[in-house]
């Protein structure tokens, strides 16, 4: 079924109709992996920075550095992380290259989080399982390049 008879709407433009779809799949993705991050007491934005921390290891990560790598730009780092914080999850030091910044840091509370959420990647990635491999690079293609990114 097409977002057409999904919705019940008409569009005014393929373009319209596009930026409608990527909003409105965006959201079934969100709730067809709800459960996974639910099942680790996380968001997904919280899952986005211990993986980008996990990713960095040995080496901490300023605030601003989580958020330049972050999926979500729009969110609040700093929040987030605090909230890692009062989960056990990351710690946070000072800089030892600039007094003016804070290291973040995984915790291994953290990266154990990280690691039962890898055993469930394969259902991350069911969610996908209607394309082909060519589908899902070729659509990877296109979401670059309309963020021109390509």
């Amino acid at each position: 079924m097409g977002i057409d008879q999904d919705i019940q709407t008409k569009f005014r433009s393929d373009y319209h109709k596009a930026a409608v779809n990527l909003i409105y799949t965006f959201n079934w993705m969100s709730e067809q992996t709800k459960e996974i991050f639910a099942s680790a007491d996380i968001t997904p934005q919280q899952f986005n920075i211990l993986r980008i921390l996990r990713g960095s290891l040995p080496n901490p990560l300023s605030t601003l550095q989580i958020r330049e790598r972050m999926l979500d730009k729009m969110s609040d780092t700093s929040r987030i992380v605090d909230r890692l914080i009062a989960k056990g999850l990351v710690k946070k030091g000072t800089c030892k290259s600039d007094r003016r910044l804070v290291d973040v840091m995984i915790t291994d509370k953290g990266k154990k989080v990280l690691e039962k959420l890898d055993t469930r990647q394969d259902e991350m990635d069911n969610v996908l399982a209607n394309l082909s491999k060519k589908e899902a690079a070729t659509l990877s293609e296109l979401l670059d390049k309309l963020r021109g990114s390509k």
